[in-house]
């Protein structure tokens, strides 16, 4: 009798919003009924979009995945900022942005387009010292964080209604976009925080390819269990 192959498979999922990624993840888990599944890729909570999630074998090419470059589409708002840089902490006034131009800020985004040295925010899964420095930040405890250099290959505003901008950006693995609506706002003097965030693409990985995660989990368990 011929051995069975061991099981493998990559799941393209659009994450639900306020879901995180290891919530999508442990559902995948539950319903396959194994302990192999993980992301290859963080979305946070407020954002939606591409999660790659790969089970038993399809595990081994996680860091593939994680490696390869990033399309996003979002909002920033100028004029306000948060302590995490999107609507996870309160809204905080900074100045008023009707004065700014399309090209002001298109000018602030070529100055974040290329290779770049960025601060990833407070908020965040980055581990200091063997802990994750956003339950450090709900603690109220400051983390210095070092600049780490990422490569933002375009970023398009796409419209431009004050105190909103749309926006598509290209980037590399570790790019955090929270992280570049705060160097806009700084740049520009009036402060920023992102408010929409959707993942569009993930190397040759399309969000258009990707299945609602109920319709999926409904899927898989409508399978005979021979298939695992």
């Amino acid at each position: 009798m011929q051995e069975k192959e061991p099981y493998g498979e990559v799941f393209l999922i659009n994450k639900p919003l306020e879901w995180t990624s290891f919530d999508v993840v442990k559902k995948v888990r539950n319903v396959l009924k194994i302990k192999k599944v993980g992301h290859a890729g963080t979305l946070d909570p407020l954002a939606t979009g591409l999660l790659i999630v790969c089970a038993g074998k399809k595990t081994k090419s996680i860091e593939t995945y994680m490696g390869q470059e990033k399309e996003y589409i979002g909002t920033f708002v100028l004029g306000k900022t948060t302590e995490s840089f999107d609507r996870e902490k309160e809204v905080i006034a900074v100045a008023d942005p009707s004065h700014l131009t399309l090209d002001q800020v298109k000018a602030a985004a070529v100055q974040l387009t290329g290779d770049i040295m960025q601060v990833p925010p407070m908020h965040s899964a980055i581990k200091v010292d063997g802990k994750r420095v956003y339950e450090s930040a709900r603690k109220g405890i400051e983390v210095k964080m070092e600049a780490r250099p990422v490569q933002v290959s375009e970023f398009e505003i796409t419209r431009f209604e004050l105190p909103e901008i749309d926006f598509r950006i290209v980037c590399s693995k570790g790019t955090y976009i929270r992280s570049l609506a705060r160097d806009m706002g700084e740049i520009l003097e009036v402060g920023a925080y992102m408010s929409a965030l959707t993942r569009t693409r993930i190397g040759d990985f399309m969000l258009e390819d990707a299945e609602e995660l109920p319709k999926l989990i409904e899927s898989i368990k409508s399978r005979p269990n021979e298939d695992l």
